[in-house]
């Protein structure tokens, strides 16, 4: 997922709010239009990037889980 996104971050290992908080830092740097991939293993982080990006406007383009891990997509508004 993120071979075709703009930037990634990893927030693996941090639990709620950081990678929420990581990741509105992360794209305030890009410009609209351009994607972020994020990595998470909070379980909260499913239903958090979500709401954050139903919240923010921005576009949650794919999500996945896999043996703990979740990774996120998130184009910038």
């Amino acid at each position: 997922m993120s071979s075709n996104a703009t930037q990634t971050l990893d927030t693996r290992g941090m639990n709620c709010p950081l990678p929420i908080l990581r990741t509105k830092k992360a794209l305030a740097e890009l410009a609209q239009g351009e994607t972020l991939a994020v990595t998470a293993t909070d379980p909260g982080s499913l239903k958090d990037m979500q709401a954050f990006c139903k919240q923010t406007g921005n576009e949650l383009v794919a999500s996945s889980a896999n043996q703990g891990e979740f990774e996120f997509l998130i184009r910038k508004a």
